[in-house]
């Protein structure tokens, strides 16, 4: 029987994108049946939320998703839709695997980077509990912290600040870190590392030092360790090759993503997947662009990657696996891939987004 998948076409480049990584799940040869919708601001426009019931309904019945970039706007507007489907589909755990292709540019080109970022999705500061500078609860929070011991006072008003909160929870701790400790053991990794900032914010990011210690004693064939975050920026900048699978809090884990992304060439290679207990939903780690709408030039690696991520879910692996060898030919023989992949950003050959994905689906057809 054919898998059901929603697809979300998104909005900016979205739509080009999606059309390429559909192309290229169904080059593999796995049955699947789309069920496409629309989300973002172009729908926002037209029926004035970004994201209809529609699309939430269909999630919820087919349980996995492919969705293509969606605009967020900055500083006003809606809020993110992904923040939003990972909040109301329990999406808690968000991987997002870096790995180095040979023919990507990058830095690193000569270290064996392989490593998988996963980031909890549904506390810490993304929770958006937050009191805006000037509210009448906002002075009435500050009074009441200035009213506790003197290392805990803030020193300023309600007027001039604002305030958010960092819920870290035990529950929410271990679902994520036995996550990322499963996650090793069904893909032979090595090691988890706990990132955190337990030296300073000892009762959030303590706690949940301390909780990913006694999770890491049920798995004793896989190595654990912890780094405190910016002392973790450092290491990914100078020894990639040491880490393995990484577990975060949600705001480390959005900015370390970013730099691993940056360590293997750019978000443009970089996938990603959200995940639940019943439910799951895969992204490219990058926005829409919305300034290459229509071009059909945008790399569309990080969401194909996606759909192997995709695959894999599914239980395809055969099927994920030609998936990613297609991507990494296609990279490694820099003939049919777009203009961020190749040595020059200005190089003539270059391709656009569909004659890569049309590249990629010959591969896999053995063309």
């Amino acid at each position: 029987m054919a898998h059901e998948v929603t697809l979300i076409t998104g909005d900016g480049t979205g739509p080009e994108l999606a059309e390429a990584a559909r192309k290229c799940v169904d080059a593999t040869g796995v049955a699947i049946d789309w069920d496409v919708q629309e989300a973002g601001v172009d729908v926002m426009e037209r029926l004035g939320t970004p994201i209809p019931d529609s699309v939430m309904e269909s999630i919820r019945r087919t349980r996995c998703a492919l969705k293509a970039p969606i605009t967020t706007p900055v500083g006003t507007g809606f809020r993110s839709i992904n923040v939003y489907l990972r909040q109301e589909l329990g999406l808690y755990a968000c991987v997002r695997p870096c790995k180095y292709y040979a023919g990507v540019r990058s830095f690193f080109s000569s270290v064996p980077v392989d490593l998988v970022i996963v980031r909890e999705n549904t506390e810490d500061l993304y929770a958006g509990v937050e009191f805006e500078a000037g509210k009448p609860e906002t002075s009435q929070l500050i009074e009441f912290i200035n009213g506790l011991p003197a290392d805990r006072k803030i020193q300023t008003s309600g007027e001039e600040t604002g305030v958010s909160i960092k819920p870290i929870s035990v529950s929410g701790t271990e679902r994520i870190v036995r996550c990322a400790f499963e996650y090793a053991r069904k893909h032979g990794r090595r090691k988890v590392t706990a990132v955190h900032k337990a030296n300073i914010m000892k009762y959030s990011d303590g706690l949940f030092l301390e909780t990913a210690r006694k999770v890491a004693a049920d798995y004793s064939g896989i190595e654990f360790e912890d780094r405190i975050v910016d002392n973790m920026c450092m290491q990914l900048v100078q020894k990639p090759e040491l880490y393995d699978v990484l577990v975060l809090p949600n705001l480390y884990g959005d900015i370390l993503s970013d730099l691993g992304a940056g360590i293997v060439g750019g978000l443009g290679v970089a996938p990603g997947m959200n995940v639940g207990d019943d439910s799951a939903v895969f992204e490219a780690t990058h926005g829409s662009a919305p300034k290459y709408k229509g071009l059909n030039k945008v790399n569309p690696t990080a969401l194909i990657l996606s759909g192997m991520l995709m695959l894999q879910y599914l239980g395809e692996e055969d099927a994920a696996r030609r998936l990613e060898q297609a991507v990494a030919d296609v990279i490694a023989e820099g003939k049919d891939v777009t203009y961020d992949l190749k040595p020059h950003r200005d190089d003539p050959t270059a391709v656009g987004t569909q004659e890569m994905a049309e590249a990629i689906c010959r591969k896999l057809r053995g063309e």
